[in-house]
């Protein structure tokens, strides 16, 4: 089915111009071409077709658009007319000639006429399949239903919608209008009230926005004339035609070229590490590279601050795949290796795409690899910054951190990764491979095969997987070209992990060494979504083809690094089926396995079908063109061979599995063929079976274009090839990522022309931005519609479902936001805008990269004497047929130029830049079944021929070539005028440039000239009878590209390449009139690439004219050479050359700077040439460079022609010769200025009272008139100063934050005064009452150290950290203020009020935009005056520290001296020019100035007009001039390391001219951040010795000091700056202490001066406070302190406030340099790029002639202060029990307590021992007392020791301070037990409670939520704080309570007031009073009976003791008994 629309005619049109038209239906526009200078009819007469699904339906409409056509503004619509095709819905067919509708709905007399024809279903087209059409959503009303525009914008709309409306969603409407509606009903708006003003008839064609909003969507790369981009970046950025698709300019792979990378990490400090009293060691590793920070004893909270760097020389992809892991080890030592504690890993890529490319001070999660149940095992605190090539890392200001101990909220995670990430494991299955290669040589296979008679597959793979690091292989599968494994590697890993890319890796297993076979890499952004709707990583399972090098093996493949994944792969090398899926788990379920190594298990098949159906593929190519054949290859005949997958290869391609394993593709395709054969309708059995494939074109010899170049004569007959192949049908996917693809190019398109426009000038830039956003909206709402097909197809994965969800929320919300946006698109916010929208690419560009594959890419070899030589890859989705326009790839039935180039390491650098050959190829890839159309883009005219043996009737086989028999001739007509800024390609640092141009099969050469950068040829080139082949009007809208390469000629050997550019020729027919506007052509910038970098730009014009029946003579003539000398060169004709006029250029010559040796000769006579546009001037001659480099005569001029346009003015070039002896000049270096537009003077414009300057220049500089002009620092003030309306005058004193009461606005005239008082009341209260606040803040009032004796300079710099800190983040709140503002001003604008207007509506909106501007000035970080920059605190005089150079900020003070920088030798061929200084070869330091003469009369009249100077009045004279420089050195930060230690011994050298200052015995020990605190005095003359270098060197025991990185100053420039950078201002004057005047001219003589030297009268200070000077009236207080406390009158505040505000003086006002300290980088030429460190410091200047200045400010450190920490434990309690006793079982413990200061393990101190404590209760009354150094404004503690016995001196080391108690069970024989401890930061820690039962464990739990103290400010506390440890669970347990008193003491109290150690004199405390039980029992063994047993057993005792006498009695009783017996019986 299909509706044509025959548009024949528009009639009665009004006057004469070019018309376009576009016809809409079912939202799919068409735009015929454009039919020039037609006046009442233009003849279209063009067909129109739509291929549609559904049935016409009688209510859908069509609606046609006629505009009026320009190529600059976008085109003007004449009328519409819309119709509804009911009648031919009925009838089929309908002509018709109706009137269009204007955009009031109103008829008008243009007409239209057409005819339109609708087939329905009449099986002519072939067999479709039903899911192929785009469906009409009928229901789904609102989906286009778009918001048109603002709705402020105070329009109401008419019914339906606008012109640019896709028409499905106003369906609905037109059926509730009924159906007669013809053309009364009027498809649009009603006019916007802004077009009341109409135009007059001479106006041109400017549109209004409105309209432009409304312009027609280009879609299906048609054109819109609201899109047709400015062809100035490279003509062939505007698509015009559907027949050719544009070339790509680049040519190099980027990829795979090694890179320099340095990693710094510094490891702050680790937190609750999870062990008892363990010796930490941290190891950082990243890849292979390992190492570790020193051991901390005994702390589970280790300090380090230990810096690491790592330097790696490696491919980006490489850099960013490796991982840094950090680990911490519990007490390693050289024998044992330690225990893992836990580690952290993230790959560098995460850090890389960080802002800033680094995390700062961020908290790194460990977790423990080898138990996954188990939680976090503690923190580290650690900063990693990755800096390439040319970045430059901003590190946050590092003064004092006082960051809090947010851990939770300073964790090492990417923004949007949730603080707890969970276990997962990840399941990569591998099922099988398909087409590997050959990995063996086949002659141990043909000796086998001849033993035993099997042949065997030559490879043995396996794959492997690697991811975070680890890596898992399947097994090998032996011999085998199909493998197939079943197997799944499984990794566990945190979720979301931090490594981005999962590596594939296809592995030939060998018994020497394993090689890869492919690799794939599997971006896990790509296969999931974080969002609330996300889904987990998910892979198919999917095909996933890999590439890689050429598929024959050889046994050193030259090309392997290409297996490996780096660069582009240059074949097919197999595909594998892999799917992954992750699975969160559980960790508290018992059975999981808690290890985290890598598993390998089976699993189960799957179905064939799972990956999607088979189909049969149909592959056409046709080869129109094959030129630029380079030189080496042409000698043999050529043939071209295209593959798609192995399909096609016929050298190396399918290795057919042995064994009789071959068998059809698929099993199901034999029937479905079979079927296919019989439904259809011609006879095409015998066809299909012998469609071979022809994938090569014929053998065919090369014929000579020129000396370079060969090209194949193809002529009239072309070559074609066809490939069938089956692949599983997944061309969904692959349609979607064409839409997004397309999207996106339309929307680079359009980003591309804004900037353009931008960079151009030219007008409206937002009116195009808002048509790309219209565009983009429209796009995204077209994609929603169409992705959401067939969604049911066979093989399709969870993740194409999920991302087919995913990819149409993110259209849809894309689409929304780019509606939002374009209503916010105004003048000034275009940039910003413009910003977003680049993110909007990047994200679209994102979103269509399809991480599954479908079909393989498509690869063009070109092939000579059978071997590969070239290849083109051509990615298959970009060639694949499909019925929606939307969704065809973007080269698919185009003609597209294609450039082959080298594969692999070949085609790096030069080789890479040479075109190997161009075709001009046409591809289609589609469904077999759908073939039907694939001839339908090729040129038309040609016939086919099909293969000989054929039999006839067979139509339906494709041709094996095209001949074509139409034919048209033509002259190629090349204006080439001049390039600027080449490439410099010899050795004298310039080029010998030609030209050469290639069109079709011809070329030719522009003249050589030589020794330039700039050529300016002036040549005409003509190529006569250029023969086209096709129709002459799609020639005509479709002209093959030209293309332009740059050569320098060199004397021997061939011409080297210098870039190339294309461009597309303008055509005239014959039958056209060759006038405006189309002819003459314009000449036009071309971007000039050399590889991927730009190498200059080319400045033509190309036109090509069709030769008719008439020969040459009906062509317009061309004009004769007219230079004799040139001879027969035509030069570029009058009407494209650019119209002259005669301009003044004025040079200053100043200097001469560091001229290196030239051939080893030093430079002695040096002369400066200037030359531009074939005029110059020479200075004068330096007759001795070695005493004076600088010019004695200072202005010289010359006149020159240049064009009006100043984007076309050619560069000036200058040059440095030295005049040797006998007349030689040698070429010293060059410097080529290549836009002049920043010089150009325009008069001053006396009628606006400008703020700052007479004469302005173009981008901000300023040429001096009278002695004043004015610096850009920022751009905001420039835009600011020109706009105010005549007669203000506003004079803000206090610039702080917008609007206070004392902003008074004074309308004045101009010449009157205006006064504006500055109430300092009124501000002092202010500060009172932010301090207030503060305090309220800061939870405890803390008393500000305002003692004047205190403050020191020290004190002035870290207030003023704080206040850059705190700017800082003001600055975003100021962005966000601003943002809300812009909506403020959109509203306004709807209410009509034009900007310029808007100064005018009453003071209100004038406070509003001056709030804003200033707040714009802060926004730059401009360091505005001393009172702007504060947030009140204590009451510092502050200075400004600026975290860059001061050059930056004050635009490298170029205000009238400008530095050039001269170039010499070859320029480097890396991918940027980073290298270029290298190049330099000294600098010429002077200025320019151009004007169109005559200039007026005016300026000349001025007073002391000095004829000689020129426009460079009243500058200082350039004699030798001595000067005192005082160089302050304050500190250096993050420095990188010099020595194995990691560490790095500093000290300071100062260089300048020949005097050098080492301060190398200051050197500071084993320091990365050194504070010098150093300021040296060194005594110059200028200009001889300007350049001031400082350096940092690394102090060594043996071998020479190494240079870390240095730093170089002009001084010459800041010196003679009008910004008065020789001293610094500061922001308040004071006679004494540590804010004390540094410069020896007081405020009142600097301004009196500044005054003088501008021509104005001198201030005049009035009574009361008051000053007034240029009209300005400025106040200020008078009097002043001396050291004694007096009070004296002064006029310096006063004239200090002026010097502040100088920059509100009108004509010569500008910022003059405060105060202040900057910051520079170290660099290092070994590293070249890479930032060494930083260092901060200033520099001050005294003329000698001048008083000399006071001594140098002391900024030496700041000395720790001495400090005494008294400890008193009094007593513990509920100490847990961890004995049983000996004799009686009950638990008790011997406590004692543990105490040192961290950083003093070794001066650990512990009490006695309270034995036997049954309660957990101990008494103690013990002393600690702990000395330490103390810096307070760091609070940090300063502790100064060797590193270890061998170390030279001793380190000084800063750390917290922190005081740790620990709580011990003492044992005899073993290890005392550890119970628990507690550490106290002394400057915040929770108060101690009252008592022991008021001491909690949720002291330390809710440490953050409670009120903390000072021991600094609090001096003495005492309280009760618990003993924590954490038990087996990781949870923390109370484990005791400690009273203790802590008292802190200067040292000098300390003398004072001495106390003993323990209980000891002086001042001794009293013996605890211990219960009698806590003794040692062997000391006092009495004792211990008595308390222990006694206490407890006595009645036992007394029992025993009874016992034992009863036994006692009845033994004596029985010994003496027999005794007595004897006696009584004997009677003795």
């Amino acid at each position: 089915m299909s509706l044509m629309v025959h548009l024949k005619t528009a009639a009665h049109l009004r006057g004469k111009g070019d018309r376009i038209a576009k016809v809409t239906f079912r939202g799919l526009p068409f735009y015929s071409r454009v039919v020039e200078n037609c006046e009442e009819v233009a003849h279209f007469n063009e067909m129109f077709r739509w291929p549609i699904a559904s049935r016409l339906d009688g209510n859908e409409m069509l609606e046609i658009q006629v505009f009026n056509y320009s190529k600059v503004f976008s085109n003007r619509l004449v009328g519409t007319f819309c119709m509804v095709l009911q009648k031919v819905a009925e009838e089929g067919h309908l002509e018709l000639t109706d009137t269009l509708i204007d955009d009031n709905n109103t008829s008008i007399k243009t007409s239209v006429t057409i005819e339109i024809k609708y087939q329905p279903m009449d099986g002519t087209v072939g067999a479709w399949s039903d899911g192929e059409f785009l469906d009409v959503p009928e229901d789904r009303d609102g989906i286009f239903a778009f918001e048109t525009d603002s709705l402020l914008s105070g329009q109401s709309h008419g019914s339906g919608t606008s012109p640019g409306r896709s028409l499905q969603g106003s369906i609905p409407t037109f059926r509730k209008a009924g159906k007669g509606v013809f053309s009364a009903m009027k498809l649009g708006k009603i006019k916007s009230n802004r077009d009341d003003h109409k135009r007059g008839a001479d106006e041109p064609a400017v549109l209004d926005m409105e309209d432009l909003d409304r312009k027609a969507i280009r879609l299906a790369g048609t054109l819109d004339p609201d899109t047709i981009s400015l062809a100035s970046v490279t003509a062939v950025t505007t698509n015009v035609s559907n027949k050719r698709s544009k070339p790509d300019i680049k040519m190099e792979p980027s990829s795979g070229r090694p890179v320099d990378y340095q990693i710094s990490i510094t490891v702050i400090e680790a937190r609750q590490l999870i062990g008892l009293n363990m010796d930490p060691v941290v190891c950082v590793e990243i890849g292979d590279d390992k190492k570790y920070t020193s051991m901390k004893e005994s702390t589970n909270c280790p300090y380090y601050n230990e810096y690491f760097v790592f330097d790696f020389h490696v491919p980006p992809d490489v850099m960013f795949d490796k991982i840094i892991k950090l680990s911490v080890i519990h007490s390693k030592n050289l024998l044992r290796s330690g225990t893992l504690v836990g580690t952290f890993k993230m790959d560098v890529g995460t850090v890389y795409s960080q802002p800033e490319h680094q995390f700062y001070h961020k908290w790194a999660i460990l977790s423990d690899p080898d138990d996954i149940t188990a939680g976090c095992k503690g923190y580290i605190k650690c900063d990693i910054a990755v800096v390439g090539k040319g970045d430059n890392i901003k590190t946050p200001h590092k003064a004092n951190e006082t960051d809090e101990d947010d851990i939770e909220g300073n964790l090492l995670l990417p923004e949007g990764i949730p603080a707890e990430r969970q276990w997962a494991r990840f399941y990569v299955k591998i099922y099988r491979a398909e087409g590997l290669p050959k990995m063996n040589t086949s002659i141990m296979a043909n000796v086998k095969k001849a033993f035993i008679g099997e042949n065997r597959d030559l490879v043995d793979p396996y794959v492997q997987v690697q991811f975070a690091g680890q890596k898992g292989k399947t097994s090998v599968q032996k011999s085998s070209y199909e493998p197939i494994w079943n197997e799944q590697v499984i990794f566990t890993e945190l979720f979301p992990p931090l490594c981005k890319r999962l590596k594939v890796q296809i592995r030939d297993s060998d018994k020497v060494n394993d090689v890869a076979i492919g690799t794939h890499f599997i971006d896990l952004r790509k296969i999931s979504n974080d969002g609330d709707k996300g889904f987990l990583p998910t892979v198919g399972p999917a095909w996933v083809n890999m590439y890689g090098s050429t598929r024959q093996y050889t046994l050193m493949d030259e090309h392997q690094d290409l297996n490996d994944g780096l660069g582009e792969g240059v074949s097919f090398r197999a595909r594998l089926l892999v799917s992954i899926a992750v699975e969160i788990l559980d960790t508290t379920s018992p059975e999981i396995i808690s290890s985290t190594e890598v598993q390998v298990e089976g699993v189960s098949n799957i179905s064939e079908s799972a990956t999607g159906k088979m189909e049969e593929f149909f592959l056409f190519g046709s080869f129109l063109e094959a030129t630029m054949i380079d030189r080496k290859i042409g000698d043999k005949p050529i043939t071209f061979e295209i593959t798609i997958g192995n399909y096609g290869n016929q050298i190396d391609g399918v290795s057919k599995p042995s064994g009789g394993k071959k068998k059809k593709k698929d099993g199901e395709n034999e029937e479905e063929e079979s079927e296919l054969i019989q439904n259809s309708s011609e006879d095409e059995a015998d066809e299909d079976a012998d469609l071979a494939s022809v994938s090569s074109t014929p053998l065919m010899k090369p014929v000579i274009t020129d000396r370079n170049y060969f090209h194949l004569p193809y002529f009239e007959k072309k070559p074609c090839v066809y490939i069938k192949s089956w692949w599983q049908d997944q061309r969904r996917r692959l349609y979607n990522s064409n839409m997004m693809d397309k999207i996106a190019d339309k929307l680079e398109e359009g980003v591309n022309d804004v900037q353009e426009i931008i960079k151009t000038e030219k007008a409206f830039p937002e009116r195009r931005l808002r048509g790309v956003l219209e565009e983009l909206g429209i796009g995204c709402s077209r994609f929603v519609a169409l992705a959401n097909k067939d969604v049911n197809q066979a093989g399709r994965t969870k993740l194409d479902r999920e991302r087919l969800k995913s990819c149409m929320r993110e259209m849809d919300s894309m689409g929304q936001q780019a509606k939002q946006i374009r209503t916010q698109v105004k003048k000034n916010t275009v940039r910003d805008r413009l910003k977003l929208v680049q993110i909007f690419l990047q994200r679209l560009r994102f979103l269509a990269d399809e991480p599954q594959h479908s079909i393989p890419d498509v690869f063009v070899w070109m092939m000579s004497n059978n071997k590969r030589v070239a290849y083109a890859r051509v990615p298959s989705k970009d060639i694949l047929y499909s019925i929606v326009d939307e969704e065809t790839g973007k080269d698919c039935g185009k003609v597209k130029a294609v450039f082959l180039k080298l594969p692999g390491k070949k085609g790096f650098g030069p080789a890479g830049w040479t075109v190997q050959a161009k075709l001009e190829l046409y591809l289609w890839l589609g469904l077999n079944k759908q073939r039907k159309d694939f001839l339908g883009g090729l040129p038309n005219g040609f016939e086919e021929i099909k293969a000989a043996k054929m039999g006839p009737g067979l139509h339906s086989v494709p041709p094996v070539s095209l001949v074509y028999n139409m034919k048209q001739v033509f002259q190629l007509r090349a204006h080439m005028y001049q390039a600027r800024s080449l490439f410099a390609a010899d050795s004298s640092g310039l080029s010998d440039p030609f030209a050469r141009v290639f069109f079709s099969s011809h070329s030719q050469v522009t003249e050589v000239l030589s020794e330039t950068l700039c050529p300016t040829w002036d040549q005409l080139l003509v190529f006569d009878d250029v023969e086209l082949f096709g129709e002459a009007s799609e020639l005509r809208d479709d002209p093959p590209i030209i293309v332009v390469e740059l050569y320098d000629q060199d004397t021997v050997g061939k011409a080297e390449f210098i870039g190339r550019t294309f461009a597309k020729p303008t055509i005239k027919m014959c039958d056209e009139h060759y006038g405006p506007p189309r002819f003459p052509p314009q000449l036009e910038y071309y971007q000039i690439y050399r590889g991927n970098c730009t190498a200059g730009e080319l400045l033509a014009a190309f036109e090509l004219l069709q030769i008719g029946q008439g020969g040459r003579v009906d062509l317009p003539p061309l004009e004769g050479s007219t230079d004799s000398e040139r001879g027969p060169i035509l030069p570029v004709p009058l009407g494209i050359r650019p119209v002259l006029s005669r301009y003044r250029i004025e040079v200053l010559f100043w200097g001469l700077r560091d001229l290196k040796r030239i051939n080893l000769a030093q430079v002695d006579r040096p002369r400066v040439d200037i030359e531009c546009a074939g005029r110059g001037v020479q200075s004068v001659l330096i007759q001795n460079y070695k005493k004076n480099p600088n010019f004695s005569t200072l202005v010289k001029w010359f006149e020159v022609d240049l064009p009006e346009n100043e984007l076309l003015h050619p560069p000036l070039n200058i040059r440095v010769v030295d005049c040797r002896a006998f007349g030689r000049y040698i070429l010293v270096g060059s410097h080529a200025v290549s836009s002049l537009r920043r010089f150009i003077y325009s008069t001053p414009d006396k009628s606006s009272n400008n703020w700052a300057t007479a004469a302005k220049l173009m981008n901000g500089y300023m040429v001096l008139t009278n002695g004043g002009s004015q610096p850009r620092s920022s751009p905001s003030l420039s835009s600011r100063t020109f706009s105010r309306p005549a007669g203000d005058i506003l004079v803000n004193m206090d610039g702080e934050p917008p609007v206070r009461k004392m902003d008074t606005v004074v309308k004045l005239d101009p010449m009157s005064d205006a006064v504006v008082k500055v109430d300092m009341t009124e501000e002092e209260s202010d500060k009172e009452k932010k301090k207030k606040k503060k305090k309220k803040k800061g939870g405890v009032e803390e008393d500000d150290e305002t003692d004047e004796s205190v403050l020191d300079w020290w004190s002035k710099y870290f207030a003023s950290i704080e206040t850059m800190k705190e700017t800082l983040r003001a600055q975003e709140a100021a962005q966000a203020e601003a943002d809300e503002r812009e909506d403020l001003e959109i509203a306004a604008e709807a209410a009509d009020i034009k900007p310029d207007d808007l100064l005018l509506k009453g003071s209100k909106i004038k406070e509003k935009s001056k709030e804003k501007k200033s707040s714009k000035d802060k926004k730059k970080g401009h360091a505005a005056d001393g009172a702007e920059r504060r947030p009140v605190k204590a009451r510092v005089d502050e200075l400004v520290v600026y975290n860059k150079e001061l050059e930056t900020e004050y635009g490298n003070f170029e205000d009238w001296l400008h530095t050039f920088n001269l170039y010499r030798g070859k320029a480097g061929d890396d991918d940027e020019h980073a290298l270029d200084d290298d190049r330099i070869v000294g600098r010429f330091k002077g200025s320019l100035c151009m004007y169109k003469l005559p200039l007026s009369e005016e300026i000349t009249r001025e007073a002391g007009f000095d004829p000689n100077m020129g426009m460079f009045q009243s500058i200082p004279h350039n004699d030798p001039i001595n000067v005192l420089v005082r160089v302050y050195v304050v500190r250096a930060t993050d420095l990188h390391p010099a020595d194995i230690n990691g560490k790095a011994d500093p000290y300071v050298v100062i260089k300048l001219g020949k005097s050098e200052v080492k301060d190398k015995e200051n050197y500071i020990s084993k320091q990365l951040n050194p504070v010098f605190g150093k300021s040296f005095d060194i005594e110059a003359t200028f200009p001889m010795e300007s350049m001031l270098t400082v350096s940092v060197y690394d102090w060594d025991l043996v071998g020479t000091d190494d240079l870390i990185g240095e730093t170089k100053i002009d001084l010459e420039n800041r010196f003679y700056s009008k910004f008065r950078a020789t001293c610094g201002i500061s922001s308040n004057y004071s006679v004494h202490g540590y804010n004390i005047w540094r410069d020896p001219m007081k405020p009142s003589q600097v301004l009196a001066k500044l005054c003088k030297d501008g021509k104005i009268e001198a201030p005049q200070y009035g009574p009361g406070g008051k000053v007034k000077v240029a009209n300005r009236i400025f106040t200020g207080p008078t009097d002043i302190e001396d050291e004694n406390g007096l009070k004296k009158q002064t006029e310096e505040h006063l004239a200090l406030t002026v010097l502040n505000h100088w920059e509100e003086i009108p004509r010569l006002g500008c910022k003059l340099v405060p105060e202040h300290v900057e910051t520079r980088p170290l660099l290092n030429l070994d590293k070249p790029g890479i930032e060494q460190g930083r260092i901060e410091m200033w520099v001050d200047m005294f003329p000698m002639d001048m008083p000399a200045p006071g001594p140098a400010i002391d900024i030496s450190p700041r000395k720790p202060k001495r400090y005494e920490l008294r400890v008193i434990i009094w007593n513990t309690d509920e100490v847990i029990l961890e004995d049983d006793d000996y004799f009686t079982g009950e638990k008790s413990s011997d406590i004692f307590v543990r105490g040192w200061l961290k950083g003093h393990q070794e001066d650990k101190q512990d009490t006695d021992v309270h034995y036997h404590s049954l309660t957990g209760e101990g008494n103690f009354n013990w002393r600690f007392v702990f000395p330490f150094d103390y810096l307070m404004a760091e609070e940090k503690i300063v502790i100064s020791k060797k590193e270890s016995m061998f170390s030279w001196d001793e380190t000084e080391y800063k750390i917290p301070p922190r005081l740790t108690l620990q709580v011990w069970d003492a044992d005899h024989f073993s290890a005392d037990d550890f119970l628990g401890a507690i550490e106290l930061d002394l400057n915040r820690f929770p108060r101690g409670a009252k008592t022991a039962k008021q001491c909690s464990i949720d002291m330390i739990r809710n440490e953050h939520e409670l009120p903390t103290i000072s021991i600094f400010k609090q001096k003495r506390v005492k309280g009760w704080w618990p003993f924590v440890a954490r038990d087996e669970n990781d949870e923390m347990e109370l484990t005791g309570k400690v009273e203790a008193e802590l008292h802190l003491v200067t040292a000098e109290e300390a003398e004072k007031s001495p106390v003993g150690l323990g209980r000891n004199e002086p001042d001794p405390l009293e013996k605890p009073n211990r219960p009698d039980t806590s003794l040692m029992w062997f000391l006092s063994p009495l004792k211990s009976i008595r308390y222990f047993i006694w206490h407890n057993y006595r009645w036992l005792i007394l029992k025993v003791l009874g016992l034992i006498l009863l036994l006692l009695m009845l033994g004596l009783f029985l010994y003496s008994v027999p005794g007595y017996l004897v006696k009584k019986m004997l009677g003795a």
